[in-house]
């Protein structure tokens, strides 16, 4: 994730974090931070203060119950005092600072003359330099006229709200950043070689401070976002500690390596210990050679798709057309994406990497006048085609192409390109938006709308909402790339909506809490758990089916944490969707009868049980899921599976290594075309994923 304009210039030489769900979840006090700071601060010498509301016995109580590692210095009570943890003492000088104009019985009698409800925090927050209390749902109004109370009264104090429920009255100078800014000076040290961290509205007074950087974490209250969406820190897309290790991995504090730290060890699961057990009786070697075999297979499946304008989703030589068949002659934008995206590692064969640029200048330079990338761009004419069956618009399309974009560009460093094209980008992202008609930050997608083109499927699709998840994080990248850090920050701002959303509405709990107004879905949900995230949700019903390729795909674009993708794993690999190969696209199949049937999955016998869209097996979702399973930390698994994929990638219909389109559920017969460009591309990518090749010429 490179965010050229972030990157720091000066050593950081102090880290300032906020504690409270920034390092740890405020209620249960789980956080990777501590395990990663102490696996890796021996490499540097950076100084680690804590930062936060609470009080000091409390923060060295975590302390001691090793919740949090020891720091070198604390500033507690929202900038009230300042601990040093080597001398074991409060530094008194900085609340001499702090007596100035300060008088608490006169802060408690303004306080008794609000008229709005109100209460006093337990007593363990408060002390001589702050009072603190529960003050829920108050406006911006109602917090300045509190202000105005204290100074008709001469009272130059600090009034911090926070949360929409925490009121913070504090003397004039005290504040995170205050107090930071006098440990700065005390140290000797500039605001530019500082690193602050928060998730509220009492942390933005440490990115108040002049150059200095920030990591602002995916959970952060809708204040923090707005306050610091204008300035130069690096919004995360992980959540808590794993936000804020993430962000120490960008600035190069932590290596990148570490983000390995952040997943559970699931090994010694009875699931997982099984299906090991299985793997160790296989011969390792031999899959290893058929591997390496099939990724020298892929690279040249890949190049009889290479064309004067990009990618063809098949390659054309070996595939005679038949009727509708004509459209593979094309540029697809999906699948000339996704193959750009699964081939990027071969980055250093110019000819691949002429023909990604290619494929994305294509695709880009037939953009509707409203903002639609087209479908597809024939090969003979260049005429674009903005619509699939029937004549409905293809959402996804456009989306895979804007992430397809980022992907590219993030590894090619061409921000001249980026500069080229980045209004037109902005004009897909308008159109995408638009999609989302009652703005509840999910799209409304209309049937046969998606890859699955002739499967019946509606409304919010998990697959397409993480992807429209997906790529408002890469836009966002791409501005920051640009320098545009305002409008950056409403799109990751935007992002971390979506991903609440896709959370709330698709995996249904008889624990989750239920929004005021309650839906149709939203009741049926209360009816038992999931452990994955279901296919579809809709004003009036829901499906409960497991989208395979939306469920991996919202675990690699970070949408789910590892846990729930671990749930995700064991059901998917209980149920056999990667048998007989990796992976069949959906499951449970749908048969005659069923009432998600639609009449029309007869034609061509096309979407029959186990065919095509309809529990069919999709090599090109394969290589995503070699990638799933290896992220989760399972590499033996990983590679057995890759195995796996370059078995059904060399059951050729005509001839051995014919990458095809996709395989039957159950028997595993190769059908559609040949030489599938984007089934060999996330091969590739599955290989580079896992290191067994070395990918560079």
């Amino acid at each position: 994730m490179s965010v050229n304009n972030l990157k720091i210039e000066n050593e950081i030489k102090l880290l300032s974090f906020d504690i409270d769900n920034t390092l740890i979840d405020f209620h249960t006090y789980k956080s990777n931070f501590k395990k990663v700071w102490d696996k890796y601060r021996k490499n540097n010498k950076t100084i680690l203060t804590y930062n936060t509301g609470r009080l000091i016995d409390d923060v060295l109580h975590l302390i001691n119950k090793n919740i949090l590692p020891e720091p070198d210095y604390i500033i507690s009570g929202v900038g009230t005092h300042i601990y040093n943890f080597k001398d074991k003492a409060v530094i008194k000088e900085f609340n001499d600072v702090l007596d100035d104009g300060w008088n608490l019985n006169a802060v408690e009698n303004i306080v008794k003359k609000i008229e709005h409800p109100i209460s006093d925090q337990p007593s363990k927050f408060q002390h001589s330099y702050k009072r603190s209390y529960f003050f829920h749902d108050a406006n911006t109004e109602l917090i300045e006229s509190i202000e105005q109370d204290f100074i008709d009264a001469n009272m130059d104090v600090n009034v911090v709200y926070s949360g929409n429920k925490f009121l913070d009255i504090l003397p004039k100078w005290a504040n995170k950043g205050n107090a930071l800014q006098w440990l700065l000076k005390k140290l000797k040290i500039s605001t530019n070689q500082v690193l602050v961290a928060g998730d509220s509205g009492n942390d933005s007074a440490m990115f108040d401070l002049k150059n200095v950087y920030g990591i602002v974490v995916s959970n952060a209250h809708e204040e923090l976002y707005i306050y610091t969406k204008h300035k130069k820190v690096y919004h995360t897309e992980k959540t808590k500690g794993d936000g804020v290790i993430e962000g120490l991995i960008f600035y190069g504090i932590f290596p990148e390596k570490a983000i390995k730290d952040i997943v559970i060890d699931h090994s010694d699961d009875f699931f997982i210990k099984r299906e090991k057990e299985n793997i160790a009786q296989e011969d390792t070697d031999e899959k290893i050679a058929l591997i390496k075999e099939g990724y020298i297979k892929a690279i040249e499946a890949l190049k009889k798709n290479i064309t004067p304008l990009g990618f063809s989703a098949c390659s054309i030589k070996d595939n005679i057309p038949n009727g509708t068949d004509e459209n593979y002659h094309s540029v697809w934008a999906r699948d000339g994406a996704i193959t750009v995206i699964g081939s990027l590692s071969l980055i250093d064969d110019e000819e691949i990497h002429q023909c990604q640029r290619q494929t994305l200048i294509t695709l880009l330079e037939h953009i509707s006048r409203n903002g639609q990338i087209p479908a597809n761009v024939r090969l003979k004419n260049e005429e674009p085609d903005y619509s699939g069956v029937g004549g409905i618009c293809s959402i996804d399309s456009g989306i895979w192409v804007v992430i397809a974009f980022y992907e590219y560009v993030n590894v090619t460093k061409d921000i001249a390109f980026l500069r080229k094209y980045i209004d037109a980008i902005k004009e897909t992202m308008r159109w995408l938006g638009a999609h989302d008609s009652n703005n509840d930050a999910l799209l409304e997608i209309p049937e046969a709308g998606d890859w699955t083109d002739l499967f019946g499927r509606s409304y919010n699709i998990l697959y397409d909402e993480i992807l429209w998840y997906r790529s408002n994080v890469c836009f966002g990248r791409m501005l920051e790339m640009l320098g545009n850090h305002e409008e950056a920050g409403e799109y990751i701002r935007w992002s971390q909506v979506i991903k609440k959303e896709i959370v709330q509405n698709f995996w249904p709990s008889t624990q989750q809490k239920l929004f005021q107004s309650v839906s149709f879905a939203e009741k049926q949900f209360t009816l038992g758990d999931t452990s994955y995230l279901i296919a579809q949700t809709t004003p009036f019903d829901f499906s409960w089916r497991c989208d395979t390729l939306g469920n991996i795909l919202a675990f690699l674009h970070g949408t789910i944490d590892a846990e729930k993708a671990h749930q995700t794993f064991k059901f998917m690999l209980g149920v056999g969707v990667n048998d007989p190969f990796p992976v069949a696209n959906v499951y449970p199949v749908v048969s005659p009868g069923d009432p998600d049937w639609k009449p029309y999955y007869t034609v061509n016998l096309l979407n029959l049980p186990n065919h095509y869209h309809n529990g069919g097996i999709w090599p090109f979702v394969g290589g995503f899921w070699v990638k799933f399973v290896n992220k989760l930390g399972f590499r033996d698994i990983a590679i057995a599976e890759l195995y796996k994929l370059a078995l059904i990638n060399k059951e050729g219909i005509t001839d051995e290594w014919e990458f095809t389109e996709w395989a039957h559920g159950t028997t595993g017969k190769p059908m559609g075309k040949a030489y599938q460009a984007w089934s060999a591309a996330q091969y590739i990518s599955a290989c580079s994923n896992l290191k067994i090749i070395n990918t560079k010429k």
